[in-house]
């Protein structure tokens, strides 16, 4: 059975594979609906993995955080 810290590197791994796909950033609530929490979006900033910025889009004016 893998110990926790190795399901937080598998969740990691999965996370980092799908920022990578997405070169112009995701918003948070798209990468959370991919089952990924907060802390570990925090968890990847941190360590220099992963930028989150906030950006005005277009669409309404609403201004999103996007994780690169």
């Amino acid at each position: 059975m893998p110990s926790c810290v190795e399901r937080k590197r598998t969740q990691q791994r999965r996370a980092l594979r799908l920022l990578v796909d997405a070169p112009e950033g995701m918003t948070e609530t798209l990468v959370m609906a991919h089952g990924f929490n907060s802390e570990l979006l925090v968890d990847l900033c941190i360590a220099g993995l992963a930028i989150a910025k906030v950006e005005c889009m277009i669409a309404g004016g609403a201004r999103l955080k996007l994780f690169a």
